[in-house]
């Protein structure tokens, strides 16, 4: 069977024309999308809209994509019941451009129930209206149906939702096939937010650099990619994207997000974050699952539904958001992880770089599977949307990072050792200014096995020296290097001079 089954004609075709069906109310205003969701809003304190779902995290476990997955007949079926239940239902159809950039810019098309108005609200938040051109993608979500499933077929560029109200199941479903788009073009779909930095370097020279970090969410990818880095002019940071970039075979790196951000809240802090705190409560703010009560007081520090509390904020309200979403050159990749033998940071040579890629090392969070929350896991590309080989994407990393002369760190957001020593905000941002302004002193350290800094300006990095913090450090640093090697075994497609040059 094809990847589209057996249809008549082609599928997205066998959708209604929102233009013409009776049943569709066609690209509605956001002011008409609110009040239509109206009926599921918990007005809060600052003004903005709060909702509740059903489920509030997305359905990995139920998620296949006809590439990586063999379809059977009940998964066409699937896909086939979306399309013939947009002809029966009331349905919302929101158009939005994904990216700018003139190599990477989709449009895409979501249908939703009229009683599901809130998805289309809270989507259409994130994404720049469209320009009146076809769509390149489309999206049926149902969260009635009777089974919970999230079927894609990525060549025909084509997801269905179905039995679930999460509306990062929306945002996440183009987001997948933008990824996916650019590495048929060539370049690499990256899980990962981007910024432009501009300094003095060690000789008092202004230099603009393009950082971009990668990481699973909820692990400071949002927090580092948007802070400011306390920088005054004539230096400056710039937030240009915050959760998929796609790298293109220049170098530069296509932004997808225009108009909004998906943010975690939980633990939201207005003294270490607050460019996020004064989005996420401010009245075009729209929060999903927060704990708000009924005369409208948001609580972020509670996981009333979920740690997985949301907020969608626009861009206009940080101050460290630019106009443009696309960096001109990818200087910097930052690998984020949470692995307690890791230290503050790293410098990696290129195939090590392509290492970490591939081991894509964090801890979960709830916004991936909040029942293994905690645990350490791996990752590739710390990117939970791949569609096609892994292996091929850490070979194509390596070749594109090669090519274009990256600069590749690994940046721990958590802790040391058994929680002997916290790694806050104040020292990862000082750390990412300094790298930016090259005046962090390097040492090649033989028990590590990896290159560290010997001093940081603003910090006492000889505090953060991991072997002081783990007992049997030698011991944990093999299992751990073992681990690793056992797990890129699996990747058949991947070069073995990455795999070799585990760290």
């Amino acid at each position: 069977m094809s990847e589209t089954g057996t249809e008549s004609r082609p599928l997205v075709r066998q959708l209604p024309d929102p233009a013409t069906a009776s049943n569709v109310r066609y690209n509605p205003s956001l002011a008409e999308l609110r009040e239509l969701a109206e009926p599921d809003e918990t007005t809060t304190e600052f003004g903005s809209p709060s909702y509740v779902s059903e489920f509030r995290s997305r359905s990995a476990d139920r998620t296949k994509n006809a590439v990586d997955d063999d379809f059977s007949e009940r998964d066409h079926d699937l896909i086939d019941d979306a399309v013939d239940r947009t002809d029966e239902i009331e349905l919302i159809c929101v158009d939005r451009l994904m990216g700018r950039h003139p190599d990477a810019t989709f449009c895409c098309r979501l249908f939703v129930p009229i009683d599901y108005a809130r998805i289309a609200y809270a989507w259409a938040n994130l994404f720049e209206p469209a320009d009146g051109r076809d769509p390149d993608l489309y999206t049926v979500q149902l969260p009635d149906h009777d089974e919970t499933a999230v079927r894609i077929l990525p060549d025909t560029g084509f997801t269905a939702v179905l039995g679930t109200d999460y509306n990062g199941e929306a945002k996440k479903s183009f987001l997948r096939l933008f990824m996916y788009r650019i590495k048929q073009q060539g370049g690499l779909g990256l899980h990962a937010g981007s910024k432009r930095v501009r300094v003095r370097d060690g000789d008092g020279d202004l230099q603009t650099v393009g950082q971009v970090f990668m990481g699973l969410s909820a692990t400071g990818k949002s927090t580092l990619t948007s802070h400011g880095c306390w920088l005054e002019e004539p230096e400056s940071a710039a937030m240009l994207q915050d959760d998929v970039c796609g790298l293109l075979p220049t170098g530069s790196v296509a932004g997808s997000e225009g108009q909004g951000l998906f943010i975690k809240t939980i633990g939201l802090d207005e003294e270490e974050q607050p460019e996020l705190y004064e989005a996420a409560t401010d009245e075009s703010a729209i929060l999903g699952n927060v704990a708000v009560d009924d005369d409208g007081t948001v609580h972020f520090d509670e996981d009333r539904y979920t740690s997985n509390s949301r907020a969608i904020v626009q861009r206009d309200e940080l101050e460290s958001a630019d106009e443009e979403i696309d960096l001109g050159r990818m200087d910097q990749v930052f690998f984020i992880t949470r692995n307690p033998l890791m230290p503050p940071v790293a410098k990696l040579d290129q195939k090590q770089a392509a290492v970490a890629f591939m081991l894509g090392e964090s801890i979960e969070t709830s916004a991936g599977d909040p029942s293994r929350a905690g645990e350490s896991i791996r990752v590739v590309g710390t990117n939970p949307f791949i569609v096609g080989p892994e292996g091929e994407e850490g070979n194509i990393f390596h070749e594109l990072i090669d090519i274009l002369d990256v600069d590749c760190y690994v940046i721990n957001t958590g802790y040391l050792g058994q929680k002997s020593a916290d790694i806050g905000v104040t020292e990862s941002v000082t750390i990412l200014t300094e790298a930016a302004r090259e005046t962090i002193e390097w040492t090649d350290d033989d028990r590590m096995g990896l290159t560290i800094p010997e001093t940081v300006p603003g910090i006492d990095i000889e505090d953060y020296y991991v072997p002081d913090h783990v007992d049997d450090y030698e011991d944990a640093l093999a299992d751990l290097r073992a681990e690793r090697r056992e797990y890129l075994e699996q990747f058949d497609e991947l070069r073995d001079e990455i795999k070799d040059a585990v760290y």
